[in-house]
């Protein structure tokens, strides 16, 4: 770009909408980012084999084909964090996207700065190592970076907003995490897991 010598790297845009297109694409270039639209899942696939990008951006369409990009981008070992919106979004749709791998989850219409904060803070957590998680349930699936902080501040006693808050996501991304690991632990609801796992980290007999 001319005049701005350092990037933070290019985010890949899916985004139908024109006007939040630009304004997204504005945004992010003050932000020191180059972004790069796609009209459709094939052509930024294509891109992402030859380059990597520092974050992904996709609207989920009605037909949720957004979902196959993101497994396809997780089978070609993209690691770049990818961010998907939705004008329709449900706490199921959120589910199943952080399942398929997205790291956030952002319903429209949305803020355009807001939007950058949550690129950069997808960026920087990507950068960090995930750590494992101590107290976890045994015989379960593992949790992932994210769940073990969502359950963390389930553990302290926060609300959904206000873990929200704290880790720079969606409060609808925070209820997709938050069933993602009481399914994981098999638990009816977070008292029930909290229960299961305090009950396990002490020496009551089973």
């Amino acid at each position: 770009m001319p005049g701005n010598t350092f990037s933070k790297g290019e985010v890949f845009v899916i985004e139908t909408d024109a006007a939040s297109r630009e304004q997204l694409s504005a945004a992010l270039q003050q932000s020191a980012y180059d972004v790069i639209c796609f009209a459709d899942g094939a052509s930024l696939l294509s891109e992402a084999k030859a380059r990597m990008p520092a974050c992904v951006l996709l609207e989920m369409p009605p037909d949720r084909s957004a979902l196959d990009v993101l497994k396809r981008l997780r089978e070609e070992n993209c690691m770049a964090p990818v961010l998907v919106t939705s004008a329709n979004g449900s706490i199921a749709m959120a589910v199943d996207a952080i399942k398929s791998g997205a790291a956030d989850f952002i319903e429209k219409p949305f803020r355009t700065h807001d939007i950058v904060g949550r690129i950069d803070a997808a960026i920087d957590e990507s950068a960090q190592p995930g750590a494992s998680r101590q107290g976890w349930l045994p015989g379960c699936e593992p949790l992932t970076a994210r769940e073990g902080d969502v359950l963390e501040h389930l553990a302290a006693g926060l609300t959904n907003k206000e873990i929200a808050r704290r880790m720079h996501l969606s409060a609808r991304t925070v209820e997709g995490y938050r069933a993602s690991v009481l399914k994981k632990a098999g638990a009816r609801n977070v008292t029930d897991l909290l229960r299961r796992i305090f009950d396990q980290g002490s020496p009551t007999q089973a």
